[in-house]
């Protein structure tokens, strides 16, 4: 059954088309990757998915019903969450803080209650805690629970914005580039992370450049460029496509795409749509 369903969306921006007709869908319990070329438009068609970019036509249905025209903060209580490519902690807030803020969503206490410290406040934050505990324990990340997010080995900051993100206890997960800027034990570390959480139920939809990540984790990948759908399959359908190998690593490349599992790839510019990787 599919969880999230994208029906011939388009979007554009003056009189550029950054998505163009694109439909697919991500089933319950699967892990799903986008891939292409820079510029081929999949951190737009995240955006669009989460509610930051308006749709110029077509729909996004989660669990049946249509979320398009919903504000960001609907669509995560109703439970997608995401990361992003470029890591947005609370530098100066601790890491089991930066946690506590993404369940603000679950949380029923009013103003009025933080602000006078009622007993209602003070348990719900007590509980809110233990959860955020709960969470960094089950990624490894206990140890620097009471560590401001900056002072985090780089590794362990993606791996927090990924605690944040469940904290809101999503049903489906988005990953813009969460093997960005990872060196090859944390990214088999990361792939293990992402196992996982499916494994525990939860549904995960990512974009990603490396593709010994893809093509070893996805059930399924979708294949964007300029804009446009042009595959869809499992990792052995789309590592045969002579179409995907020219248009996300250039022609000849048919040898190296065969050999993704063995050794990580990348195209020549591996910045994503909304700027460079970091060193």
């Amino acid at each position: 059954m599919s969880l999230l369903e994208i029906d011939h969306i388009s979007k554009r921006f003056g009189g550029l088309l950054a998505v163009n007709d694109v439909t697919f869908d991500v089933g319950d319990g699967e892990i799903v990757s986008m891939i292409g070329p820079n510029g081929a438009g999949k951190t737009t068609a995240f955006n669009c998915i989460t509610g930051l970019y308006p749709v110029t036509s077509g729909d996004v249905r989660f669990d049946g019903v249509s979320i398009v025209g919903l504000p960001p903060h609907r669509i995560t209580a109703l439970g997608i969450t995401r990361t992003f490519q470029n890591i947005r902690l609370f530098s100066f807030m601790t890491a089991v803080d930066n946690v506590m803020v993404g369940e603000h969503s679950r949380m029923h206490a009013k103003v009025w209650d933080a602000i006078l410290r009622t007993p209602k406040a003070r348990r719900e934050e007590r509980a809110v805690e233990g959860h955020a505990l709960t969470i960094l324990s089950g990624l490894g990340l206990e140890r620097y629970a009471d560590m401001y997010a900056r002072n985090l080995p780089y590794g362990f900051q993606r791996r927090l914005e990924i605690a944040r993100a469940l904290a809101s206890g999503p049903r489906l997960l988005l990953l813009d580039e969460p093997a960005a800027g990872l060196n090859p034990q944390e990214k088999n570390e990361l792939m293990g992370v992402i196992s996982h959480l499916r494994d525990e139920g939860l549904t995960i939809f990512l974009i990603e450049h490396d593709m010994r990540v893809v093509m070893e984790i996805s059930d399924r990948i979708v294949v964007l460029d300029y804009g446009e759908k042009i595959a869809e399959g499992s990792p052995a359908e789309v590592r045969n496509n002579p179409r995907v190998i020219e248009a996300y690593l250039g022609s000849g490349a048919t040898t190296q795409m065969h050999t993704a599992r063995s050794t990580p790839l990348r195209p020549a510019n591996p910045a994503d749509d909304e700027g460079e990787r970091p060193a």
